[in-house]
């Protein structure tokens, strides 16, 4: 495989730079409205997670 050339390389570069600049906003809001919130609902999220991997230990033992 060919390395990147050189105009590919700050084409990118610059392609990260404006996606950076253009979601920095919406991540700084969205930063402050979890620290606001003040349900926080970490089991509704960690139970379907603990469910999926015994679920999967269970298959792997059954195998």
């Amino acid at each position: 495989m060919d390395q990147m050339s050189t105009w590919e390389m700050l084409l990118l570069g610059a392609l990260v730079i404006l996606v950076l600049f253009w979601m920095g906003p919406g991540v700084k809001v969205m930063l402050e409205r979890s620290r606001q919130a003040e349900n926080r609902d970490w089991a509704g999220f960690l139970w379907p997670i603990a469910l999926v991997v015994l679920f999967v230990l269970l298959l792997i033992k059954l195998v």
